[in-house]
């Protein structure tokens, strides 16, 4: 296994570019290979991912991320949390507003009426330190008492490991001197037909172990009830392509123009790791295993993306629907719902979580 930035990279991508300094801290590439010659590729700034090549039926290369490929083209991106990390609360905090022992807290609005991903100035909007460690890359910071309005200072630590085997593992550790919540992901849109090519992801099919789904209101915050999916165009639990029913008024997805939703992991038991789903694409035979220790994921199908992002990667700029977020993570407003899965971390405790994405051909 490599974790040097080797300039003859099949990511294309020059460490040169992605060098920079930001008040006195640097902005680096950094490179996984395994021994079959696959790549991932990312930078410390927002931890985001730019590349993670992977072979088509036919071994032909391709990457199956949206990313850039520059560090000021990370920096500058309207679409801020393209395949970033995400924190210190990943998803929607109801008019950004939580009471947590007695306290009320008010958090920066950027979402509608709503607090999303952590603020404007959140985790993926970050320079993240940096160390290399065998076989694997781990970013850490502090974030300040107060970063956002969140109480607490709190120490982060997200490791990338990637394996011979093809899977990438993110972990996700963090402690607080205050009581705080916490939850943490990573916001990689996928595309297995390759960044590039053309061809967006509502030919995708996505299988969820996932019996249920949030109820969302218009604002996109859960209203306490759980759907069952069975026969709802977001029964995943067998298979379905995102283009099937994608403008579906089934809880509101033709508001939010196609998936924008929470599902519910079946049997989830608090840091279990167990498997979330898979994500397969049948033009080129590539397929994705997603595992994970958290509650849930929530799937959005890009809705949004036309008109938002920068030149990428390939030289072009993405459209609505050109990648699938498969965002594992805690449930959205949980800091409001006492009766959702804990999202609370306090003094002497440790957060720890972790997804694997696990690679191979169908």
């Amino acid at each position: 296994m490599s974790n040097v930035c080797n300039p003859n990279n099949v990511s294309g991508l020059k460490q040169a570019d992605f060098q920079k300094d930001i008040n006195g801290k640097k902005t680096d590439l950094f490179i996984l290979t395994n021994k079959l010659g696959n790549e991932v590729a990312f930078t410390n700034y927002g931890g985001a991912l730019l590349t993670i090549m992977m072979p088509d039926r036919n071994g032909k290369l391709g990457n199956v991320v949206q990313g850039h490929d520059s560090i000021d083209k990370v920096i500058a991106s309207p679409e801020p949390f393209l395949s970033t990390l995400i924190g210190r609360y990943g998803n929607r905090i109801k008019h950004g507003k939580f009471t947590l022992d007695g306290q009320e807290y008010t958090l920066a609005v950027n979402n509608g009426p709503n607090h999303l991903h952590g603020g404007s100035k959140g985790f993926a909007n970050q320079l993240w330190e940096s160390r290399v460690e065998t076989n694997r890359v781990v970013f850490s910071r502090i974030s300040p008492d107060g970063e956002q309005n969140y109480p607490g200072e709190l120490y982060v630590e997200v490791g990338y490991y990637f394996g011979e085997d093809n899977a990438l593992e993110i972990t996700f550790a963090a402690k607080s001197d205050k009581t705080t919540v916490v939850n943490l992901t990573n916001h990689t849109y996928w595309n297995l037909a390759g960044e590039g090519s053309g061809r967006d992801i509502l030919d995708h099919e996505l299988r969820l172990n996932c019996s249920n789904v949030l109820e969302m209101d218009p604002t996109q915050i859960p209203t306490g009830r759980l759907l069952e999916v069975k026969g709802t165009p977001q029964d995943f639990t067998t298979g379905r392509k995102f283009g099937e029913e994608l403008l579906s008024e089934f809880n509101h997805m033709k508001d939010f123009k196609g998936y924008d939703h929470f599902f519910v992991l079946d049997g989830w038991k608090p840091n279990i790791l167990s498997e979330v789903g898979e994500l397969r694409c049948e033009a080129t035979g590539r397929k994705v295993e997603i595992l994970s220790s958290q509650a849930g994921a929530m799937i959005y199908t890009g809705n949004w993306l036309e008109g938002g992002c920068p030149i990428t990667k390939s030289g072009s700029r993405y459209k609505d629907y050109a990648g699938v977020a498969i965002e594992c993570q805690n449930y959205p407003d949980a800091p409001n719902k006492p009766d959702y899965p804990n999202c609370v971390l306090r003094p002497g405790e440790v957060y720890q979580q972790a997804i694997i994405y696990a690679f191979g051909i169908r």
